[in-house]
């Protein structure tokens, strides 16, 4: 094992590729998109000498960008690679409910709460709603709306619903690293709009890296576990290939993936929404349960 270890953040779109953290991370930490430069700065750290731990900063809405990360450690030629090793995913979409629901405690309680992100795919963003109807389930909030920088709905629009569902205030809460542009109170059907963000402040962010990193370091230390295999499949769950017609047999099996909250091997059925009467209640705690599932949090 290398002495000197560097972190490679790898961001997608929730991080706006990177400019949203490079401000925030510790200095030293690599911020990149997957790709090209994420492949370059794997080699370059290990001509160096150095030990490289790559961690996925999606908060769990993003299984690709995970899923991509470890096609490009695979890519890289092992001559060329060093002890580089492939965290677990910065947040998973429990993390993500939990700090919401924070969030939403940090503003006024007549504000209605648009849930905001930047738009991804169309599963992206169907998990979205998914993650606003669990906020709501488990807050004190009547009404949360869901809105997309560079998406249908976007923020104009989820404020216009706020307003004509009786909402006098706005309170945008970003389900990402990237903040959203508040629009201004302008015209009188306009309605005052706060920012409840950053999501995670940046102490908490540099604590929950650190954290994945010295999780991954662990498991290649104990295991010899260099994380890639089970970033493959990250994004086994997502997408059409994984639904499935009334009635048909859900038997098959798969390992865990990095961002499903479970650090064993064994194989289960595959992880997807069920009807209440069949849900797997293993895979899907209470949202109560999503504030300390994190060691660190906002």
């Amino acid at each position: 094992m290398t002495e000197h270890v560097t972190v490679i953040a790898v961001c997608g779109h929730e991080a706006a590729y990177g400019r949203a953290l490079a401000p925030v991370v510790d200095a030293g930490v690599s911020v990149v998109p997957n790709g090209r430069e994420l492949f370059r700065s794997i080699t370059e750290h290990a001509r160096r000498g150095e030990e490289a731990v790559v961690v996925p900063m999606t908060l769990g809405r993003d299984p690709e960008l995970v899923a991509d990360t470890a096609r490009t450690l695979r890519a890289v030629p092992a001559a060329e690679r060093g002890t580089a090793v492939l965290a677990e995913p910065f947040g998973t979409a429990r993390h993500l409910v939990g700090w919401l629901r924070a969030a939403a405690g940090r503003v006024a309680e007549d504000s209605a709460l648009l849930v905001t992100a930047p738009s991804g795919d169309p599963f992206e963003d169907a998990e979205l709603y998914r993650i606003a109807a669990l906020v709501r389930r488990y807050g004190s909030r009547p009404l949360v709306e869901v809105a997309f920088s560079g998406g249908d709905p976007d923020l104009a629009e989820g404020i216009r619903r706020c307003r004509l569902l009786g909402a006098r205030r706005v309170a945008l809460l970003p389900a990402a690293f990237a903040l959203p542009d508040v629009p201004g109170a302008t015209g009188a059907e306009q309605l005052p709009v706060d920012l409840a963000g950053p999501l995670v402040s940046a102490p908490a962010l540099r604590r929950v890296l650190a954290e994945r990193v010295t999780d991954a370091r662990r498991r290649l230390r104990e295991h010899g576990d260099d994380g890639v295999g089970a970033g493959l499949t990250a994004a086994d769950n997502h997408g059409h290939s994984h639904t499935h017609p009334t009635g048909e047999d859900h038997g098959h099996a798969h390992p865990h993936g990095p961002g499903d909250g479970h650090g064993h091997g064994h194989t289960h059925g595959h992880l997807h929404e069920h009807s209440p009467d069949t849900a797997h209640r293993p895979h899907h705690p209470s949202a109560d349960e999503a504030g300390p599932v994190i060691r660190s949090i906002a």
